[in-house]
C-alpha cells in the first residue's frame, strides 16, 4: 500500500463517521485516509439500508468490516472495490458485547487463524488492499509474544496492521471504558515495527495534536486518530502542511462550513435533516468567540422540521475568529 496514503487517518468510528462527517473532513484535509463507521457483512448483505454509500469527494476512503465469515467477507469487500472504496479494514479491535455476540471485533484475537482466514478470502477477490486495525491484546492475553503471535499468523496475507496501543477487557468494560480505561503502551507498537520492519504499522489511541502525530511518526508508519479530530475537527486542516508537507494554507474555518453548503443543499432536497449534517461540526470552533452559541443555535434548531440553510447562516453570525 502507498505509505503516504496511510500515513495518517481519521478513525472509524460507530456513529460518527458516517458519509456526512467524512464530505466535512475531507473539505479540511485533502491527504488524509478516511474511514466509514464499521459496518457489519449481515448488515451490508442482508440489511434494508444502503450501507455503501458515499460520496467521490470522501476519497481516498477505507471500508471498515465486521465480522467473521471469510465467504460473507470476501462477498462484501468485492462490492465495496466495485464501488470504488480504496481499502478495505477488518474490524478486530471493537469491545462492545453487541460485536462478541456476532463473533467480531477484539475477540477474535483469541482466533488468530480465523482472522487470517478472513483476510486472505478478501485479498484472493480483491486488488485493493485488505487490512486489519486490533488492539495489543485481551483481557489476560496480553504479552508481546501473544501480540507477535496474532501478528505473524496474519502477515503472510496483509502487511499492514493498525493497532489501538491498549488492550480491551471483552468483560467489565463499557466500549466506552475499553478506549479510556486499559493503559496506552506506544512502547509495544514501537516494538512492533522494529521487530518487524517489513509491515506497515499505523498506531492508533489517545492522540490529540500535530506534535503527538509527529512523533509517533518517527517510530512507525502510519498514525489513526479518532476523538480529537471529531470532536476538535479543525486539527485536520493542519494535516496536509504538517505531516503531507503539501503547500496548501490551513483553511478558515468558517470558510470550511460555507464550503459545505453546496453539499447541504443537495442532500437537503433528498430529504437529509439538516442535523444530520451539522451535527459533525459542532466543534469547529472551540477556543473561538461564539463557539458555544454556534453549538446551541445548531442543536435547538438544526433537528426542526424544514431546517435548511438559513439556520447555518443564523448560527455563523455568532462566530468572531479575530
Amino acid at each position: 500500500m502507498n505509505s503516504t496514503l496511510n500515513k495518517f487517518s481519521v478513525a472509524p468510528m460507530l456513529d460518527w463517521t458516517d458519509r456526512h462527517c467524512r464530505y466535512f473532513h475531507r473539505i479540511l484535509t485533502q491527504q488524509s485516509l478516511l474511514y466509514t463507521e464499521m459496518v457489519t457483512t449481515g448488515a451490508i448483505l442482508f440489511g434494508k439500508g444502503d450501507y455503501l454509500s458515499f460520496n467521490q469527494q470522501e476519497q481516498p476512503i477505507s471500508l471498515q468490516l465486521g465480522g467473521s465469515d471469510p465467504m460473507a467477507l470476501a462477498q462484501c469487500a468485492r462490492l465495496a472495490e466495485q464501488l470504488g472504496y480504496n481499502e478495505i479494514n477488518l474490524n478486530v479491535g471493537c469491545p462492545s458485547d453487541r460485536v462478541q455476540n456476532g463473533m467480531f471485533g477484539a475477540c477474535l484475537m483469541a482466533n488468530a487463524q480465523l482472522v487470517a482466514d478472513c483476510v486472505k478470502a478478501m485479498q484472493d477477490v480483491v486488488s485493493i488492499p485488505v487490512t486489519v486495525k486490533h488492539r495489543i491484546g485481551i483481557d489476560e492475553q496480553d504479552s508481546y509474544s501473544f501480540l507477535c503471535q496474532f501478528i505473524e499468523t496474519i502477515m503472510p496475507y496483509t502487511q499492514t496492521f493498525i493497532v489501538h496501543a491498549r488492550k480491551a477487557w471483552l468483560s467489565g468494560l463499557s466500549p466506552k471504558e475499553n478506549r479510556e480505561v486499559p493503559p496506552l503502551d506506544y512502547v509495544r507498537v514501537y516494538q512492533l515495527k522494529q521487530d518487524y520492519p517489513e509491515l506497515t504499522i499505523a498506531i492508533n489511541g489517545g492522540i490529540s495534536t500535530i506534535e503527538q502525530i509527529k512523533t509517533h511518526l518517527q517510530h512507525v508508519d502510519g498514525v489513526m486518530v479518532g476523538r480529537e479530530a471529531y470532536q476538535n475537527p479543525m486539527l485536520l486542516s493542519e494535516i496536509d502542511q504538517q505531516i503531507f508537507a503539501v503547500d496548501r494554507p490551513v483553511i478558515n474555518p468558517i470558510v470550511a462550513i460555507e464550503l459545505l453548503f453546496p453539499y447541504i443543499e443537495n442532500e437537503l432536497t433528498k430529504g437529509t435533516q439538516l442535523n444530520h449534517i451539522m451535527r459533525h461540526t459542532l466543534g469547529i470552533f472551540n477556543g473561538k468567540k461564539g463557539a458555544k452559541q454556534w453549538r446551541r443555535y445548531l442543536s435547538e434548531n438544526a433537528h426542526k422540521k424544514g431546517a435548511g440553510l438559513e439556520v447555518v447562516e443564523k448560527a455563523l453570525s455568532f462566530v468572531q475568529l479575530s
